[in-house]
């Protein structure tokens, strides 16, 4: 198993419930698990346009290589309507492959560690939520990066309750929590 780190940021529509929703469909991949996610956090774009943005890091177990995770993240995507109609565009889901083990790849499809890992806030503090004293192979330690990204502003979202979740009525009468119509 490798231990593999994927950031998630959404802008368009419920960006909130689509990254939340992306987190299980990441944990659904073929050989992966969902070992550990960051909190969600609310960020500016950088070098682009639109709302604000709600990213993540989700931490990964998987026997896929990185080329296959990437194809199945890109496939995630898809499915939630990811367009590329221009760079930096603003975009109903995005996921990267931030991290895969100690390996470093650069092909024309994929670039690991992910090359703005260390230039970006709403990937670099969840990444350090999750492990405070990971390495970025041919970088060090993700820690010593933070004065870089001090000045980019991105907050922590509050965790949503049980009663923050859709609300579907059963045909009996019967409430369900956390489903949408």
């Amino acid at each position: 198993m490798t231990i593999a780190y994927v950031g998630l940021g959404a802008n368009l529509g419920d960006a909130r419930d689509t990254v939340e929703r992306a987190l299980l469909a990441i944990d659904a991949l073929p050989e992966t698990r969902l070992s550990a996610q960051s909190s969600l956090f609310r960020s500016a774009p950088v070098d682009a346009t639109g709302d604000d943005f709600v990213n993540a890091v989700a931490q990964l177990d998987t026997r896929l290589s990185a080329p296959d995770l990437l194809a199945h993240l890109q496939q995630i995507e898809l499915a939630f309507g990811r367009e590329r109609p221009f760079p930096n565009a603003p975009r109903t889901l995005d996921l990267d492959v931030l991290l895969f083990g100690s390996e470093q790849h650069q092909t024309t499809t994929l670039t690991v560690p992910h090359p703005r890992l260390t230039q970006r806030a709403f990937t670099l503090i969840p990444l350090l939520q999750l492990d405070a004293l990971i390495d970025i192979p041919g970088y060090g330690p993700a820690h010593t990066f933070v004065a870089d990204v001090a000045g980019q502003v991105i907050q922590k979202m509050v965790q949503r309750s049980c009663m923050d979740k859709p609300v579907r009525l059963l045909s009996d009468g019967d409430v369900m929590g956390g489903l949408s119509s």
